[in-house]
């Protein structure tokens, strides 16, 4: 303990009493004698008695050779004595002592002449137990050895956070010699160091006495002033034997490359994780525009802040596109994310807009050359290559833009788009490794695009050819209103086989048809046509409605393994009658007023194509005001209801005989169709009207 920091009382003097141990030569243990000239014992300190054995009662006056040494070590004590009392010059060394125990105990000396006031002359003689002395000796050189020697740089800071020593390993980690750092601090000996948190965290293990353990720490040294490095500090309070705080010990450890391995090992983590999700959110349906807004939904906000997935208009149409060096693309925009209405949001195209890109822009680098396009630091002068307008650019620029990457979507060796990445709020610019993760992204989703937008394709020409081959307003008949729809198939699956038809007949009759072609598509549809072709041939005739389901089952056998449902329906209005007759399809409903709707008890029948089945009419009263409801099963048909309750609910709906059959229409389809059915809808609603 040092002076400044013995204690004292609350009157400032030194404290009195016996002092707790709290050095060094407490832990050695050192004893104190005095010899006279003669070699007689005139001081004896209490660690004498302790280590020797004899109380200074039994040691004073006492010759300190017979008392502590064996008789044949007496005249070697006694030359060495003389040597001491007649040079001046000290002697140091091990020697076997005999305590009064009668046991021998090797014992470290360091004797050396006196002088007092009057010029008398006395030896001093210092000494401690050998084995403790070398026990802590070891432990002096093991600790300097490890500290200067070690790879592990470290300090000792007093309280006030100031160095104390510091060792080599320290001195290369920071690049300033050892003697520089004492008596300075850490901001003031590494300047360009944000040294706050070490210094905070310092002063809590001064405070608490709890050690801080390999806290990450980043900066540069002017070791290495032009390159981030990152070190594991440990800090530990110091305290000596009475408690009191000396100061804090660091260890500094350089993990620079374990931590640039572990960004790295999470970074590829990160995007095996991207990946992954990528493949589970991208592709869920065969709807085109749902498939790219998958795209960007995954890249944001893992990859970037504002993701857009754009399309070469041409592709879209399902038409390849290749681009001259000096035209500019046409692209239509399909998904844009995030959509918060941010200033690098509005700066995209909106989805569904088409938008035409001078040859000079980054995007239509990146369809044309089928390569990434990366600006890792957007600059003013990169925005109005990267934006489509002017006002976009300033939009960009408001907004932050930092970084750019726009990579393009090529499936089956044909470039669709590109994906274009924004960085606005990640600080972090896009490097190589978001290159390959935004590639990784483009290749998987650019074949669902294509697969999505091949399907469209088809189901809007199925589409479009079922469309021409269903009637686009139902003639105007004699005593009959008519109203009817046709819904396709929600996105996942290809237009049905679903028909409907008006057909004006001789004497004011008129047929009316609904039926479904087994399967979907293109194929599906042309089967209906062909079949609505027959149908209206064989309607001229004015056949019993059974007889003509007959020729219809002749007609559907013919083609290649096709089978359909049909209701054929023939109203007189002269007779308020309609003969029915049925093919393995739904009951029409039929509405009277003042009574509640009703599904037609008619015999199912066979599916046309089945063959060699016979069909039956059914004559029914169909007076002025009553309906009758055709339908296919997309209508009512679900995999969560049974057909039973789903047909109640339609009876249900048809609760108002005087609702206009337009509105009725509407409301059966919007209650009873769901949007991702899995089938198409024809739906058709005839009212007799009273003759004139």
């Amino acid at each position: 303990m040092s002076a400044a920091e013995a204690p004292v009382t609350e009157s400032g003097e030194p404290a009195r009493g016996p002092v707790p141990p709290g050095g060094l030569l407490d832990v050695l243990g050192v004893a104190s004698v005095v010899l006279d000239t003669d070699g007689r014992i005139v001081l004896w300190s209490p660690q004498a008695e302790e280590l020797f054995g004899y109380t200074a009662a039994e040691a004073l006056g006492q010759y300190a050779a017979r008392l502590m040494v064996h008789e044949r070590h007496i005249r070697l004590v006694g030359e060495l004595f003389a040597d001491v009392m007649r040079t001046g010059q000290s002697w140091a060394g091990g020697f076997p002592i005999r305590h009064k125990d009668g046991s021998t105990r090797l014992v470290e000396f360091r004797n050396m002449r006196l002088l007092d006031d009057r010029g008398d002359v006395y030896a001093l003689g210092l000494a401690a137990d050998q084995s403790t002395v070398r026990r802590l000796e070891q432990d002096v050189a093991l600790s300097e050895r490890m500290v200067k020697q070690s790879p592990i740089g470290y300090a000792v800071l007093d309280t006030e956070l100031r160095f104390v020593s510091v060792n080599p390993a320290l001195e290369r980690i920071n690049g300033v010699p050892a003697a520089e750092h004492v008596g300075r601090t850490l901001r003031e000996v590494l300047p360009a160091l944000d040294a706050s948190p070490m210094e905070a965290a310092a002063r809590r293990v001064l405070e608490t006495g709890v050690p801080l353990i390999d806290e990450t720490l980043v900066g540069r040294t002017p070791a290495d002033p032009d390159e981030d490095h990152t070190w594991a500090h440990s800090l530990y309070r110091l305290e000596d034997a009475t408690g009191t705080v000396l100061g804090v010990a660091v260890s500094m450890v350089d993990i620079t490359e374990q931590h640039r391995a572990s960004v790295e090992a999470e970074a590829a983590r990160r995007r095996l994780a991207v990946i992954a999700d990528a493949s589970a959110r991208i592709g869920t349906t065969l709807e085109l525009e749902r498939t790219a807004c998958e795209l960007a939904e995954v890249a944001v906000p893992e990859l970037a802040d504002v993701a857009a997935v754009d399309l070469l208009d041409a592709v879209v149409d399902g038409r390849q596109s290749t681009l001259g060096p000096s035209e500019a693309a046409v692209i239509r925009a399909l998904a844009v994310r995030p959509a918060d209405g941010s200033d690098a949001v509005c700066a995209a195209d909106p989805p569904g807009q088409i938008a035409r890109y001078a040859p000079d822009r980054l995007v239509t680098e990146c369809v044309r050359t089928g390569e990434a396009v990366l600006v890792p630091h957007v600059k003013d002068e990169d925005l109005p290559r990267i934006a489509r307008s002017p006002e976009a650019a300033v939009l960009l620029g408001r907004a932050g833009l930092h970084s750019y990457l726009a990579v393009p979507l090529i499936a089956r060796g044909e470039v669709l788009g590109a994906l274009d990445l924004k960085r606005t709020r990640n600080p972090a610019p896009f490097d190589e490794d978001d290159v390959l993760l935004a590639r990784e992204l483009a290749a998987r989703a650019a074949v669902q695009i294509d697969n999505a937008r091949w399907y469209q394709n088809a189901r809007d020409t199925a589409l479009t050819l079922q469309r021409s081959l269903l009637p686009s307003h139902p003639p105007v008949t004699t005593g009959l209103e008519v109203a009817s729809r046709y819904q396709p198939a929600g996105a996942t699956i290809e237009v049905g086989g679903d028909w409907f038809d008006v057909i004006p007949l001789e004497g004011g009759k008129t047929a009316l048809v609904v039926g479904d072609v087994m399967g979907s598509g293109i194929s599906a549809a042309a089967t209906m046509g062909r079949l609505r072709t027959a149908t209206t041939t064989l309607a001229a005739l004015d056949l019993d409605p059974a007889r003509l389901l007959e020729h219809l089952d002749k007609t559907t056998s013919a083609l290649d393994h096709s089978i359909a449902t049909c209701v054929y329906a023939v109203h007189d209005p002269h007779l308020r009658q309609c003969r029915i007759a049925n093919a393995g399809h739904l009951p029409p409903a039929r509405v009277r007023p003042g009574r509640p709707a009703e599904l037609l008890d008619l015999p199912t029948g066979v599916p046309l194509g089945v063959g060699g089945v016979g069909f039956s009419t059914v004559t029914v009263d169909f007076e002025p005001g009553d309906e009758l409801v055709f339908y296919t099963d997309g209508l009512v048909e679900t995999r969560c209801h049974s057909l039973d309750e789903r047909l109640a609910t339609l009876l249900s709906l048809l609760d108002d005989p005087a609702r206009p059959l337009e509105e009725a229409c509407d409301l059966l389809l919007r209650t009873l169709h769901h949007p991702d059915n899995h089938d198409d809808v024809a739906l058709l609603i005839a009212r007799a009207q009273q003759l004139p």
